[in-house]
């Protein structure tokens, strides 16, 4: 099944992930193509990833990863990181979380929301995805509807209608995607900065063949190089 090509007529985007680092596997490169076109993109973190390397307690953990994607960041040309204090390994959704990410929206007015794949796999079948991934994902495609009603969290900042489409990066079920040909070694650069992250993994880890294993699959449906997978959905 070929893929279609992702809208891009648009300026202000908001990315609402789990995790530092949740992004930077697969996805930055889209990310780096899109400020290169002169498009803003701002990153909400609802976690530091504080409960993300076993190695490292959670008090020294949390700053180091916000350090780690502030710097992933900046090299795909995001200067506006937000980390918004949720508990890693344990969100939750529900009212709270949508509040949370509703207040997000209204407060940077995007066009276009990324998000975590939602679904319960990564590959349609067996390749189990995280709760926080899935709670995330869910919350902010309710969120991204909650901010155009004024009446739903009106303590949460004035309404927000314009919200066109929410993308899930990774979703199994993307039937869209963008060329990353040009800007995957910038993605790669993203992902190696989290290097404590990486380093804390149990296993042998080489960036670069991981990104292409999932980039040139990704290319090939989209007839290019590279490309990375989005699950459109429209308002």
């Amino acid at each position: 099944m070929e893929l279609a090509p992702v809208v891009e007529d648009w300026q202000q985007a908001l990315a609402v992930v789990a995790h530092p680092d949740d992004l930077e596997w697969g996805f930055a490169a889209a990310i780096a193509r899109w400020t290169g076109q002169g498009k803003r993109v701002v990153y909400c973190l609802l976690t530091s990833g504080e409960a993300g390397i076993d190695g490292v307690d959670p008090v020294e953990c949390g700053p180091l990863r916000e350090a780690e994607q502030i710097e992933s960041s900046r090299i795909v040309g995001v200067s506006a990181v937000e980390f918004l204090g949720q508990p890693d390994g344990t969100i939750e959704y529900g009212v709270a979380l949508r509040r949370v990410i509703t207040a997000a929206i209204r407060r940077h007015q995007p066009e276009i929301v990324i998000t975590n794949n939602f679904r319960d796999t990564w590959d349609g079948d067996s390749v189990l995805n995280q709760a926080d991934h899935i709670n995330t994902g869910r919350a902010t495609l309710d969120a991204a509807r909650d901010a155009a009603n004024r009446w739903i969290f009106p303590d949460a900042g004035d309404k927000w209608g314009g919200v066109r489409q929410v993308w899930a990066a990774g979703s199994p079920d993307a039937r869209h995607a963008v060329d990353t040909t040009a800007t995957f070694e910038l993605g790669l650069r993203s992902l190696e900065a989290h290097r404590a992250y990486i380093d804390g993994l149990d296993q042998a880890f080489d960036p670069e063949e991981f990104l292409e294993g999932a980039a040139r699959p990704a290319g090939t449906l989209l007839g290019t190089k590279y490309a990375a997978r989005f699950e459109v959905f429209s308002l």
